[in-house]
C-alpha cells in the first residue's frame, strides 16, 4: 500500500486516540472504540481508490497544462515573424490568440465564426475581405490592457495581464468586498463578486451583470458588482490613472476565487487582494471598417 494512504491511516488512529485520551487499546469506550476501528476500515478500504483517481486527475491537470504551454510557445515563435495575426472563431479563440501574443505590436484581425463575437471585424459573410487585410488596407484599433497583481499576505505575487477583465468571485456562496482606487473607497457590499474590466470587456461579462457599454477604444476602468445585496452598488467609470485595489473580507468571505480573462481561477487566501492598473502594453486590432462599433453593437444586442 503507498505510503501516503500508510500515514493517513496511522494519523487517523492517533486522533482518535487523542480524542479519547487513553490509548486505543484500552478496553476503555469499547463500543466507541470499535465504532471508529471500522470506520477506519472503511477509509482504509476507499483510500487507495481515491488517492488513484486523485492522481490520474492531477498527471491530466500537468498534461493539459504542458500542452498548453508547447502550444503557446509555438503559437508565439510563429507570429514573431508576422505582419498580421488572423483568429477565426469566437471571442474565447480571439482572446486565447491575444494572451499569447499582446506584448507583440502586430496586428489582429478577428473572424467571427462563433456567437456575438465582439472582438471580430469580419463576419463570415465578408471573409472575402481578408485578402485586403493580408495587403495592409485596415486601420490599426489600439485597445488598452490592464495589469492584474495578485499579492499574497506571504508577500509573494502573481502577475498577469488582461484584455478583457478581471472578476473576483465566490464559488456559490456570497462574500465580502471592498473596492478603492488610488486608495480611496469606491464601494463595498455583499455579492457574488466583482467584475474589473476594460473598455474593450465592457460588452462581455459586465454587459451581463448590468455593466455600461463603452466604447473599445476609449481607456477607462469599470468595476461592476455580480448580484450585489444593496441597491446602491453600480457600476462606476474610472480615470485609466487610476490603481484599483479588490480586497474581500475575509470575516464575511468564504470561498474567493480570481479570473483572468475567463481563464482557470486561482483561489485566494485569507489576507490576499487583487491590484489592478492600467498596462503599458496595448494590443492592436485591425479594423477593416464593415460597420461602426455603434451598429455593430446593436445588431448584435437585438440578434439583426
Amino acid at each position: 500500500m503507498d505510503n501516503e494512504v500508510m500515514e493517513l491511516i496511522d494519523m487517523l488512529y492517533t486522533m482518535v486516540s487523542e480524542a479519547w485520551g487513553v490509548p486505543l487499546g484500552n478496553d476503555k469506550c469499547i463500543v466507541e472504540r470499535e465504532k471508529a476501528l471500522k470506520l477506519i476500515e472503511e477509509i482504509k478500504a476507499q483510500l487507495p481508490v481515491e488517492l488513484s483517481e486523485a492522481k490520474r486527475l492531477v498527471a491530466a491537470r500537468d498534461e493539459f497544462i504542458g500542452n498548453a504551454k508547447r502550444e503557446a510557445e509555438s503559437l508565439r515563435r510563429a507570429a514573431e515573424d508576422a505582419e498580421l495575426i488572423i483568429s477565426f472563431g469566437g471571442d474565447g479563440t480571439f482572446l486565447h490568440v491575444a494572451r499569447q501574443v499582446m506584448d507583440l505590436p502586430i496586428p489582429m484581425l478577428g473572424v467571427n465564426m462563433g456567437t456575438k463575437g465582439f472582438m471580430a471585424s469580419l463576419e463570415p459573410e465578408d471573409i472575402g475581405l481578408v485578402r485586403r487585410a493580408a495587403a495592409g488596407e485596415f486601420r490599426r484599433s489600439r485597445r488598452m490592457l490592464i495589469d492584474v497583481e495578485l499579492r499574497r499576505e506571504n508577500g509573494e505575487s502573481v502577475l498577469d495581464c488582461a484584455l478583457n477583465d478581471v472578476v473576483v468571485k465566490s464559488d456559490v456562496s456570497c462574500i465580502g468586498l471592498a473596492v478603492t482606487a488610488d486608495g480611496v473607497k469606491v464601494t463595498d457590499f455583499m455579492g457574488d463578486g466583482v467584475i474589473v474590466s476594460t473598455p474593450t470587456g465592457s460588452t462581455a461579462y459586465s454587459m451581463s451583470a448590468g455593466g455600461p457599454i463603452v466604447e473599445p477604444e476609449a481607456e477607462n476602468i469599470i468595476i461592476t458588482p455580480i448580484c450585489a445585496h444593496i441597491m446602491a452598488a453600480k457600476s462606476f467609470v474610472l480615470s485609466p490613472a487610476r490603481r484599483v485595489a479588490v480586497k474581500p473580507d475575509w470575516q464575511r468571505s468564504h470561498v474567493t476565487l480570481l479570473s483572468v480573462d475567463g481563464t482557470e481561477a486561482v483561489r485566494m487566501e485569507t489576507g490576499d487582494e487583487v491590484l489592478i492598473r492600467r498596462s503599458e502594453k496595448s494590443v492592436i486590432m485591425a479594423d477593416m471598417g464593415v460597420t461602426t462599433f455603434y451598429e455593430s453593437a446593436m445588431n448584435k444586442l437585438t440578434g439583426k
